[in-house]
């Protein structure tokens, strides 16, 4: 019989023996890697935390005890505890849970959480609530994978070391980021690590938190005596486990970057055979940064700390040498860093994800547009898609392009968006923002010859009349099936146009078009609320023109497949066409 079989809640933990609880630990891998391998998901992290979670709830009391984890890339031993066993081990029931923390599946889970360095801030926010009701329960924020460099965090730190009641913060250092760790913080948890938490230097004991470290941060019964040691502790403190990423499937131990994340059948990779290259737009931006800096520019690439979705791998990193910068998990200092390289001469381009891309907003208005610095910032996954509620890629059209100053340009394929990588390497006069490609990549052979300089001018593609389809980025595809479809089914000869520009109107071809058309449809992959529609509908407001906009709902939606969202959207040229012929009757 598996040790499992005997847990339903994690109450049921207390009744094992320290032998059952190892063996517990090797089964709970064994449901981590299943699930990872058929649906994908973060395997690293979850693997190196799973003695750290057993033990909390052995020793805590969940959900009277709350437990905060950071970006929930360490839920996962955590969610097998406390009631989805079988999301784990049930192939049929893979998708009863998300890869994050949710209210909605266990009172175990206080918040939604998806994004990094949240949780001191959380678990302040609860501990004081707390107090104020002169409650009594322990608080919990457990740490790790390189999030202690979010501001966020210091923040966090800063108030919860001043709570003088019931705090307790578990750094899980594991000696990773998603790469390599970054910044001066991290050489101080070395340095930690190296005298077994006893060097003078101490960041956590300068804030005014006491402080234990544990050595063996994957001992069940060390981790048991720590937190023991712990609980029901009257001031803050934190306890700083040394753990190991990846712990228990070897090639995760070894290429803990790799294995932070991993796809589907990652249990079927040869990893002695070299992958084949195939061109993508990850690759492309690469070479051009990498032929940038051969050509002598100034060029710098950066990342917070996400280098595996722009390509930036270790090839790529040695190649640029002082020219790359991982500032680590610090969205805000890459927008504010990169403006002020700008404003210094020289070319920065950063690379970030759309959902990331959100933490920074008030450093692309403030930092970056207001100075008018022309760094570039190129988005990565910005696009309707089935991911988990806190990774969606839809927000970044309305958040970017309603900043003054900033210069957001949707390419629609290879050699458009090599051509606006070059622009914006030669301009100096406004902030850059591309948002790069979703999808396998897509070239024409024929050099873009546009002149980016000349702002908000669209390309008219196709020259037709009665109704105009203005496709931005990768949308621009999805208006071009509608022109064929609509000339195919009813026999309607569309105009297409790329408009390019995100950030603003081509007044002269939008009034040309009141002249020939009854009807304009817009199309963007991303929310239609705040977007780049409704500018042009807002253009057309006091005219005879109908406008239709085409995107997404502003909700937030959760592991929801494509197929389901473009029905409810209407994002299939046959409902798009449908809804065009009606507004014109």
């Amino acid at each position: 019989m598996k040790v499992l079989d005997k847990i339903d809640t994690s109450k049921d933990l207390k009744k094992l023996s320290l032998k059952d609880l190892n063996k517990l630990a090797v089964e709970i891998r064994k449901g981590i890697i299943n699930r990872v391998n058929a649906i994908g998901g973060h395997l690293g992290p979850d693997l190196g935390i799973v003695e750290a979670t057993i033990a909390l709830h052995y020793v805590f009391n969940c959900p009277k005890d709350k437990f905060v984890f950071d970006v929930s890339h360490q839920c996962y031993p955590h969610k097998i505890l406390t009631g989805r066993k079988k999301a784990f081990f049930d192939n049929k029931k893979l998708n009863t849970c998300s890869g994050y923390f949710s209210p909605d599946e266990s009172p175990c889970d206080p918040f939604i959480i998806g994004h990094t360095s949240t949780s001191i801030s959380l678990a302040c926010g609860l501990a004081k609530a707390r107090d104020l009701k002169k409650e009594n329960y322990n608080v919990i924020a457990l740490i790790g994978d390189g999030s202690l460099s979010g501001g966020l965090a210091f923040e966090g730190l800063n108030n919860a070391s001043v709570l003088n009641s019931n705090f307790i913060i578990i750094v899980n250092d594991n000696e990773m980021s998603i790469a390599e760790n970054q910044g001066g913080i991290y050489k101080n948890l070395e340095e930690l690590r190296k005298t077994q938490g006893k060097a003078q230097n101490n960041f956590f004991k300068t804030f005014g938190f006491d402080y234990l470290y544990v050595e063996d941060g994957n001992d069940i019964e060390a981790l048991i005596d720590a937190f023991n040691s712990v609980k029901d502790s009257k001031r803050p403190v934190v306890v700083h486990i040394h753990t190991l990423k990846g712990k228990g499937y070897e090639p995760a131990e070894v290429n803990k970057e790799m294995f932070h994340f991993q796809a589907p059948g990652f249990l079927d990779l040869d990893l002695d055979k070299k992958p084949d290259f195939i061109e993508s737009y990850n690759s492309v931006t690469v070479d051009f940064l990498k032929r940038k800096k051969l050509q002598g520019a100034d060029v710098v690439a950066i990342t917070p700390a996400t280098p595996g979705v722009s390509g930036f791998d270790t090839n790529f990193r040695e190649f640029m040498g002082e020219n790359y910068k991982d500032v680590a998990i610090a969205e805000q200092h890459a927008i504010t860093y990169a403006g002020a390289l700008a404003k210094g001469g020289a070319k920065p381009y950063v690379a970030i994800m759309s959902s990331f891309v959100q933490r920074a907003y008030d450093q692309l208005s403030q930092d970056l547009a207001m100075n008018n610095s022309p760094a570039t910032i190129l988005v990565y996954w910005g696009s309707i898609s089935s991911a988990d509620c806190t990774h969606l890629g839809v927000f970044d059209i309305p958040l970017i392009s309603n900043i003054p100053n900033i210069v957001y340009m949707a390419p629609t394929n290879k050699e458009e968006y090599l051509a606006m990588l070059e622009y914006a390497s030669k301009q100096n006069e406004h902030p850059i923002a591309i948002r790069v490609p979703y999808g396998d990549i897509i070239a024409t052979r024929r050099k873009d010859l546009t002149d980016y300089s000349k702002l908000n001018r669209y390309k008219t593609t196709y020259k037709g009349s009665v109704v105009a389809l203005i496709g931005a980025g990768n949308f621009y595809h999805l208006a071009s099936e509608v022109k064929d479809y609509l000339k195919e089914k009813y026999e309607i000869d569309a105009t297409l146009i790329n408009p390019i520009y995100l950030t603003g109107l081509d007044i002269a071809t939008l009034n040309k078009l009141k002249f020939t058309h009854k009807l304009i449809a817009t199309f963007e992959d991303g929310v239609v609320s705040g977007g780049f529609g409704e500018k042009i509908t807002r253009f057309y407001g006091d005219s005879d023109i109908k406008v239709l906009n085409f995107g997404a709902e502003k909700i937030f939606s959760d592991r929801v497949s494509l197929e389901i969202l473009y029905e409810k959207f209407h994002l299939t040229k046959e409902l798009i066409a449908g809804d065009i012929i009606s507004s014109l009757q």
